[in-house]
């Protein structure tokens, strides 16, 4: 009997060992790499499925319309939103032109939209409506295209967003902003109004005084009359010498005759005065078309710190230092309402203090005018004083004041290329900075 090796030697197409544990080598590694490649299909395959998941899942979600679209410009796939739209769902939509699913004039947007895409992969933005049961429903459309890996025209991506719920939307905000603006007016409205009541205290005071003079002078005037009328008739009537003397005696006429005089006096001076209170209200309130005019600062300044002075009956006179004089361009009765707000806060800090002061000095500085208003009150806290111009904001009490005066004011000075600021103290000093006029009289 020959052995293995007796064998291998007579036959020359035997492997050797060495040969086959090559081949099982061979064979273990192509195992071990179909093992890893059905892992990664498996792993692959569940990504597909999730990410399949995902958009059916976005598809049958979503509430704007979202239509993929082919190459060809039909539908792939489309939202449950589409499909609730169109009578017959999925099988009238999918696979049809998307053109088809508008009405006429928007197939022709989309036809021409689509057409760009496949030029320039521009974005189309546009309006188009689908015939529904209910009738056509517009949307506001947005075609975006789908480009492949090597950037070539794939295809296109449609969203839809009804317009009816947009313009409610619009709707509801443009009503809600309407609402405001009024709730603003009202409280400017508010504002004003406590303004006037306040100035209208100090006109009822102011012109108390004149007219009780003049109707005391009137009714003295009024007895004299009657005097003389008595005496006048007595003569026409024919009356002795001594009659009349008697007469005149009797009704003190020497003596009504000198009071006339007094009288006549009083009255005038009643009416002037009453007449220069009118020429105050007309100046305080000489804010015309709106149109600015070269006026004196101080001036302004003078008549509405006396008008908050009579009205506030706090027995605090405001002080003037610095010019006499300060022509500024403006519109004098915005910057008459800058002073009465500052004056009218300066009096309520120093209200029930020690030596209450306020003053308000007229400089200028930088080639502008300048006026300060200031008081010796307790002043603003360092932690307030940032939000002191900011609407609504109040150190006052509730109920004294709407914290809409400072903020107004200082819009007008803005609007007048000016500026309102704040200042350290003691005391609370505010600045209004207004551009001199360049030519006095200039309009």
């Amino acid at each position: 009997m020959e052995g293995p090796d007796a064998l291998t030697q007579d036959d020359p197409n035997a492997m050797t060992d060495e040969a086959w544990q090559s081949v099982l080598r061979a064979v273990d590694q192509t195992y071990s790499e179909l093992v890893a490649h059905q892992e990664q299909l498996e792993h692959q395959n569940a990504e597909l499925t999730a990410a399949k998941h995902l958009i059916e899942g976005v598809l049958h979600s979503v509430s704007d319309v979202l239509i993929v679209i082919d190459r060809d410009g039909s539908v792939a796939e489309a939202s449950e939103s589409l499909f609730a739209l169109v009578s017959g769902g999925a099988p009238e939509v999918l696979g049809r032109p998307v053109a088809e699913i508008f009405d006429a004039e928007g197939a022709a947007q989309i036809g021409a939209a689509l057409n760009q895409l496949r030029m320039n992969h521009a974005v189309a933005d546009f309006e188009a409506s689908i015939p529904t049961e209910t009738g056509a429903q517009p949307f506001h459309i947005v075609l975006s295209p789908r480009l492949d890996a090597r950037d070539r025209f794939g295809g296109a991506v449609l969203s839809g967003r009804p317009l009816g719920e947009l313009r409610r939307a619009y709707a509801e905000l443009e009503l809600s902003h309407e609402q405001l603006k009024q709730a603003q007016s009202q409280i400017v409205r508010n504002e004003k109004l406590a303004s006037l009541g306040r100035l209208l205290a100090g006109v009822a005071h102011e012109l108390n005084n004149p007219i009780s003079f003049v109707y005391a002078s009137t009714h003295a005037l009024e007895k004299y009359v009657g005097q003389f009328e008595t005496y006048f008739q007595q003569v026409q009537s024919g009356a002795s010498r001594d009659e009349l003397v008697r007469l005149r005696s009797e009704l003190k006429l020497e003596r009504a005759l000198g009071n006339l005089s007094t009288a006549i006096h009083g009255a005038r001076e009643g009416a002037e005065r009453v007449r220069d209170i009118v020429a105050d209200l007309r100046r305080l309130s000489s804010e015309g078309s709106g149109e600015k005019v070269v006026f004196d600062l101080a001036e302004t300044a003078r008549v509405g710190a006396r008008w908050v002075e009579r009205g506030a009956k706090s027995g605090v006179t405001v002080a003037f230092t610095g010019e006499d004089s300060l022509r500024v361009l403006g519109v004098p009765g915005h910057i008459q309402q800058i002073v009465m707000n500052l004056v009218q806060n300066a009096l309520d800090a120093v209200d029930g203090g020690a030596a209450p002061e306020v003053r308000i000095d007229l400089a200028v500085q930088g080639g502008r005018a300048r006026m300060t208003v200031s008081d010796n009150g307790p002043g603003i806290p360092d932690e307030q004083r940032a939000a002191v111009f900011d609407p609504f904001f109040t150190t006052k009490p509730v109920g004294k004041g709407t914290g809409l005066g400072l903020s107004i004011s200082a819009k007008i000075a803005d609007e007048h290329g000016g500026q309102l600021s704040l200042l350290p103290g003691p005391g609370a000093v505010f600045v209004l900075d207004l551009p001199l006029a360049d030519t006095p009289g200039e309009a």
